[in-house]
This record gives structure tokens, sequence and C-alpha cells, in this order.
């Protein structure tokens, strides 16, 4: 080592150009090099460096190239560098490293002046950070309130000692199942399939207004009062509207199963975070462990979020996933390592409400659930509904107010706010000085009633009168059932065997094929051809027919109309019919009920097929399955028909 010290001494030179000053500059050059090297690393590490790199034997050679590449293997600390060329250019390789190694001087000469300006200014805030650590532990022990935020809990804790009153609505809800008017076969249905050693989860079909949400409620304080059930005393109840549920895609945020926040990007807590730890936040499914979460508007979820809900119903736990997740760091928490790798806890029921048909509901979740279905409310029932929510309010209705509520709405939500409307309005009449229970009279209501601009929702149609050519069919809309009234005029036609049937463009392409196998009827029952007459049916509104319901409905109208027989309006019919007279099986015979008895229908001619769909005949109304349109001539003309 000695020997090589000496041999690269800046006053000495290894190689000594004998042939050109040019090789004479680039020697000298290249000793200045190593002399640099020899400077900025120390003799004695510059040898070791070198051997390293495998340049010392370059570095011992004669041959100016050599000493150039155990240079350029030194600066660029690379020992894979070669001399792969003959006519090397040393001169331009001596430049590029010179330039190389004066970066690297230069980066050196930064670096060491910022350290010492660092050095500088860390004893100049010596004393400052101290101060602001002692100022951090007696903050961190004080907590994290100061007198501002005292001040604003102070505010929030006084307006919390002041209150109005509870909402009128809140008052009249009702407060046991007993307490619900107008569906009993669903209360008992819903209470058999939740109050069971083995609850199932379930979805509730109805119209707004019908009580889904406020029975859902009260049958799971019922069923927590049953010995056999699985639900303890404070089973929850979580409440969520499926419309309003929103959700990110990337798992950034899930208020439905839970997400899971990441140090870096989703603002895990600080002590989680400095640690790079993921925070598991459980959702609202883990909220509902061990009691019921309802899901209003279910039909509105998001169906991936669907999909996924799915899922932790089939598990009862819900998992988390985290690419920033170790579970070999000992820095995470137990409770998250938990919830890594056994998942959150969520066995519950789920019931779900929708206004929707059963149709546009998941498949699969139908297929999970029990299904349970909410009658539409009746006059007698939303009278019903007014009547106890006055006791609850402690007012006292005049005869009439709680009818007139109830011929302008079927939903029992808006009933109990009318009667608030008329509440209020009543002790406004009565001035500042009245004390005692209010008295709403008839007027009071129908301000109410004028002031929302309300229209009486189903008029009264039926009647004790015959009327020739029309007739009542039936109709469905959601869940909700109504009259159609039906109506067929007929003349003799202008040219013999050449009648023309004219029907409405907006009825349906099914209820214009009804025509026609009613004219095939016709002519079957007759003998007489529908082509000998003009003939005009008519949906008296407009109304659309989407299936074929209309069909007996229609044939009677139009053969009432032919031969003049006059039809009792008081009768409401729907089925289809066939080409032999058939009368065939229909949808929606449960909304058909209803709506025939809003319009007061007392008979109801329904086809043979869908009678096994009724226990009984609902109150007031004479439900009568035939299979042929004959059998309901023979009933609605038992003297005959000419």
């Amino acid at each position: 080592m000695k020997r090589l010290l000496e041999k690269w001494l800046p006053k000495q030179s290894a190689q000594q150009s004998k042939d050109t000053e040019a090789m004479d500059q680039l020697s000298r050059q290249v000793h200045a090099v190593y002399s640099l090297l020899k400077d900025l690393y120390g003799a004695e590490q510059l040898v070791l460096k070198a051997g390293k790199l495998e340049a010392l034997t370059l570095m011992e050679s004669d041959d100016l190239k050599d000493q150039v590449t155990a240079l350029s293997r030194l600066v660029l600390e690379d020992p894979t560098v070669q001399e792969d060329e003959e006519d090397r250019d040393l001169a331009a390789e001596l430049d590029a490293l010179q330039d190389h190694l004066a970066d690297q001087l230069a980066r050196r000469t930064v670096e060491d002046d910022l350290e010492k300006k660092i050095a500088a200014k860390m004893q100049e805030r010596h004393e400052d950070y101290i101060k602001e650590i002692r100022s951090q532990l007696l903050k961190d022990e004080a907590g994290p309130d100061n007198s501002y935020t005292l001040k604003k809990l102070a505010d929030l804790e006084a307006l919390e000692q002041r209150t109005l009153a509870r909402s009128a609505l809140e008052a009249m809800r009702p407060q046991v199942l007993a307490d619900v008017v107008g569906q009993d076969t669903a209360v008992r249905s819903l209470m058999t399939k939740l109050s069971s050693p083995f609850p199932q989860h379930i979805l509730l079909y109805g119209p707004p207004g019908v009580g889904k949400t406020t029975v859902a409620r009260l049958a799971l304080q019922e069923a927590k009062r049953r010995h056999h059930t699985g639900f303890q005393e404070e089973a929850p109840f979580i409440e969520v509207d499926g419309s309003t549920m929103r959700w990110d895609p990337r798992e950034v945020t899930n208020p439905l199963l839970g997400s899971v926040h990441d140090p870096i990007y989703q603002g895990a807590k600080r002590d989680l975070a400095d640690g790079s730890v993921p925070e598991p936040k459980p959702g609202l499914v883990t909220d509902a462990h061990g009691g019921v979460l309802f899901i209003d508007e279910i039909g509105e979820l998001d169906y991936v979020l669907q999909t996924k809900l799915l899922k932790v119903l089939e598990d009862k736990r819900v998992f988390f996933e985290s690419s920033y997740y170790d579970p070999d760091d000992t820095n995470v928490p137990k409770y998250i390592q938990k919830l890594f790798q056994e998942g959150a806890p969520a066995d519950f029921v789920l019931i779900g409400a929708t206004t929707r048909d059963p149709a546009d509901i998941n498949p699969a979740f139908r297929s999970r659930c029990a299904e349970v279905f909410f009658d539409p409310l009746t006059p007698g029932d939303i009278t019903g509904i007014v009547e106890r929510a006055a006791q609850r309010l402690s007012v006292v209705l005049a005869e009439g107010v709680a009818q007139r509520i109830a011929e302008y709405t079927i939903e029992g939500r808006q009933a109990v706010r009318l009667l608030a409307d008329a509440y209020s309005t009543a002790l406004y009449r009565l001035g500042p000085d009245h004390s005692g229970p209010a008295h709403i009279e008839v007027a009071d209501i129908q301000e109410v009633i004028e002031a929302a601009r309300l229209a009486p929702y189903a008029p009264e149609k039926a009647s004790d009168e015959r009327e020739v050519g029309r007739i009542f069919g039936l109709g469905v809309s959601g869940y909700m059932g109504s009259v159609l009234e039906i109506e067929a005029a007929v003349f003799p036609a202008k040219e013999k065997g050449k009648g023309q049937v004219r029907f409405n463009d907006t009825a349906g392409s099914m209820a214009k094929d009804s025509v026609f196998n009613a004219a095939s009827v016709f002519r079957r029952l007759t003998g007489e051809e529908l082509s000998a007459y003009d003939a005009h049916v008519n949906i008296i509104g407009g109304g659309r027919i989407d299936g074929p319901s209309a069909g007996v409905a229609i044939f009677l109208a139009i053969l009432s109309a032919v031969r003049s027989q006059p039809l009792p309006q008081w009768v409401a019919v729907t089925g289809e019919i066939s080409l032999q007279g058939k009368v065939k099986p229909v949808g929606g015979i449960h909304a058909k009920l209803y709506g025939a008895r809003q319009a007061g229908i007392r008979t109801m001619f329904i086809p043979k097929d869908n009678a096994r769909e009724l226990s009984q005949s609902p109150k007031g109304l004479d439900v009568i399955a035939v299979e042929t349109v004959d059998e309901i001539l023979d009933t609605l003309f038992p003297d005959g028909w000419s």
C-alpha cells in the first residue's frame, strides 16, 4: 500500500509522456484528479475504494487508458466501466469526469453549508422548542378545550334547555300495535315472522302512509317481551332511508356496511396515522347487531350496495381489507387486528319497506325474506285513525270532521297532518284567552282543505241506478285499485255488414284486443255480427289499461248497448274474456277489491281462479266468482236477456 501511495503522489508522475505534449497534459490532468480524490476521500480510503471497485490493477498500470478507466470507476463508483474502444478520446472522458466530480464537490459543499445553518437554527430555536413542548404537555393534561370552546359548549347546553314541544305527528303516533288501524292482517303476519326463536328477514310492501315504519318499530318492542325470541332488552332498532343512503364505490366511505380509513388519504386518527395503521370503522349493520335494521324504501337502495348487503346477510359479519394493514406490525392495536382478521359482527334481522311492486325488488332479496303486504286504508280506517289521534291530542272533534278528512286522503300520515292543521286553525279561531280542550269544527278542517287546494280522493261513483251501455271495470296502479267507467254506444252501420268499432287510442293495445274478443263472444251468444253496427267503446277519463282485465266489462257494455239492456251501477267486473266466453284470472285482486269499496261498489264479479286468493269477502262487498260470462248474465238478468 505504501508503494502505491508513493507512486501516485502529485509530485511524482506515474506516466511520463515521451511522445507528445498533449499526452503530458493528459497525464498531468490524471494526476491532478487522483490528487483531488485523495484529498476528498483520504489516501487509505481511496485505496480501499479502488479495491472494492476493482480499479487497483488499472491504477498501477503504466497505460494512460487504464488509468483513465480506473478514474472512471472511482468517480462514477461503477466497477463495470470498461475500455471498449481502441481510439478513445481520453481528453473528453477526463473533462466529463471532472464535471461529474465538480458536481459532487459542489453538492457536498452545499450540504455542509446547510448542516451548519441547520445546526445554528436549531441552537437558536432550542429555547422555543422547549417552551412549545412544555405548552403541549400542559395542553394534553388539560385536554383540547380552551376558553373559546368551553363557551361554545355552554351555549349548546343552554340551547338544549329550551324546547317548544313535541311535533304533532310524534304526539299522535301509535304507541302500541293495538293503536294501529286497518292493518290487522299485516301486523299479525309480521309478528309471527319476527317474534320467533328463528326470526326471518322481512320485506314490507304497501302504499305510502299506511304505517309500515311504525309497525316495524313497535313490532320489535313487542317481540322483546316474548321470552322465546332471541331479542334482548337492549336490542337496537336502526332506521335508515334507502333513497338517501350514499356510499363511495371506492369504499372510501360506506355508512351502511362500514369502511376503512387509510392512514394517508382518508384521515385515520392521528396516533394511528403516525404509525401507518389503517382504521376500520363499522357501519350501521354492526350497530344493528342483535336487533333490527330497518331500511325504508329499500327498492331505491343502490343495486351494488344491495349486493354487498346480501353478502353480509349470509356471513352475519362484515370483513375489512386494506393494503396498509400489516398483521405482523406490533403497533397495530388488538381491536383493529380483530376487525381485520375476524370482521365486525352483523347478526341482525333486516326489515325492508317499499312502495314498489314486488317485481321491481331485487330477486335475491325476495328469496331471502318473508313478504308482508300492507293494505291501502279505507275511509273507515282513516276515520278511526283521526279519532284515535284526536284522543291522544286531547281535542274534541265535531261530528263529521273525521269523515271529511277521510274524503280527501287515503294516507294515515296525511290524515294526522290534516288533523294537526285543523287543531292549529281551531286554536287560532278560539283566541289567545281560550283554555281547556280545543273543539275542532267542520269549518276548521274545511278551511285547511281549501288552503291546501285538496280534492276528494275517490268520489262516490256507484249508484242505485241502471244504465244502458255503462258498467264499472277495475284497474290497478301500484297497490291502489280504482274503478274504470266503461261505456259503449252502438248505431246501425251506414253500410250493411261494414260497421266499424272505435276505441280509445290511449287505452292500450291489450284493451283493443279485448274489444275484438268481446265481438267474437257477442256473435257466439247472440248469433249477430258486431259488424252490423257502428260501435264506440270509451274509457271515461282516458285511462290506460295495461292488461286484458277489462275484457268482460267491455263485452257487457257492448251487449247492453246493442240490446238496450240497462246494467246495475252498483256492480263492477274484472276478468279477461276468452273467445269461448270464459272469464280468465287477472292480477291485483286485493287492490281491485279496495278500489271497488272506495267507489261504493256493492257487488263485484271476479274470475273463479282468483277466488282462492281470498279467504273471505271484504265487509260490505259481495264478491261473486264466475267461470263464464253466462253466469254473470244470469245473475244480472235473472229474468233473461233478449
